[in-house]
């Protein structure tokens, strides 16, 4: 089975996450962390630097690593490296998302979220519960 290796940006405004919906292919409509692949010779930071000024048009600081996903999915073993995220410049301009949502820690769970970034969900929430002790 082809492994794909993506990353997701985590990122934060305040208390805030952003969200955004998938316009295209099979997974249309559902919710995901905004990523991509690592291109050959790239790091999981500079591949997540590049896919957010690709998708967003927006200049990002990836931080804290959160977890590495590994999941299955029909045609393909899904590897995604998922960071906390900061804006350094601009302001999300969706360029291949159908639409954006700011999401405080206690909204994550309005939206239909893709299978694996479920999974990130949960991580946020269980940092985020450590983190207020």
């Amino acid at each position: 089975m082809k492994t794909l290796n993506v990353v997701a940006a985590v990122i934060c405004e305040g208390d805030r996450i952003l969200a955004t919906q998938r316009g295209y292919g099979e997974h249309k409509d559902r919710w995901e962390f905004p990523g991509g692949k690592i291109e050959p010779g790239e790091t999981a930071r500079e591949a997540l630097v590049r896919e957010i000024r690709e998708e967003l048009k927006t200049e990002i600081v990836p931080g804290e690593l959160i977890t590495t996903v590994e999941t299955d999915y029909p045609s393909f073993h899904l590897s995604m490296q998922c960071f906390f995220c900061t804006i350094k410049e601009g302001y999300p301009v969706l360029m291949e998302h159908e639409a954006a949502e700011w999401l405080s820690y206690d909204e994550l769970e309005s939206v239909d979220w893709l299978p694996a970034d479920r999974i990130v969900v949960e991580e946020i929430k269980r940092i985020a519960a450590l983190r207020s002790q």
